[in-house]
């Protein structure tokens, strides 16, 4: 739950910085522009995300003690970006999640409270799926777990900077695959296919049972 107080010394926009007790966690701007973004040319895009700015942080993390205190227990230094997404449950239903990426991990919590309900090493991510048109749904597959299907009007940005994450701490790059239809696990046993059709000028998407 969001709180007004921080704790430690962590970044403000003007640069200036309050202490935090474990070390310093940096809130890091977005420099990705629409040139650096990996699927530009692979993928139909809405007019209006074609010149958004990237912010990187839309639910100002520096405020929410329970979502640093998560952080910090797990040693992350920077938030690269932190935002309100959706998630694709095992029945398929939707649910509203809060996805926060820094330079190690990517973090998944319940929106009401920022309760930890998933954390993946940056590390295990082998890539991310996407279709060709303009939806909002992208997969973040993790072969020695299970993978994750989320939706964000901000899918642009969250690959660009999963993009960007991984070079830093790989030597192989994040692989992103553009597809309109592929598979996913939804659990260490369960497949799932998503399929993205143009019905009636719109984007269709399904998930369906293999």
């Amino acid at each position: 739950m969001a709180d007004s107080r921080t704790e430690g010394r962590l970044p403000t926009r003007n640069g200036d910085t309050e202490e935090e007790g474990r070390g310093r966690l940096r809130l890091q701007p977005s420099m990705a522009t629409e040139a650096q973004e990996p699927f530009m040319g692979m993928k139909v895009r809405r007019r209006s995300s074609m010149y958004r700015q990237y912010k990187g942080d839309y639910i100002n993390v520096s405020s929410n003690q329970q979502i640093l205190k998560i952080l910090s227990k797990h040693g992350d230094k920077q938030v690269l970006f932190a935002d309100r997404v959706v998630k694709v449950n095992k029945e398929g239903m939707i649910k509203q999640q809060i996805l926060v990426i820094t330079e190690i991990s990517i973090y998944i919590l319940e929106p009401k409270w920022c309760n930890l309900k998933r954390r993946i090493a940056l590390s295990t991510v082998e890539k991310v799926c996407l279709s060709e048109l303009n939806d909002n749904f992208f997969a973040i597959i993790v072969p020695r777990e299970y993978d994750c299907l989320l939706a964000s009007t901000r899918k642009s940005e969250i690959v660009t900077v999963l993009v960007e994450a991984m070079k830093k701490i790989s030597d192989d790059s994040l692989e992103v695959v553009f597809s309109n239809s592929f598979e996913f696990y939804i659990d260490s046993e369960n497949i799932r296919e998503v399929k993205f059709e143009v019905v009636e000028g719109a984007v269709r998407t399904k998930v369906c049972r293999k």
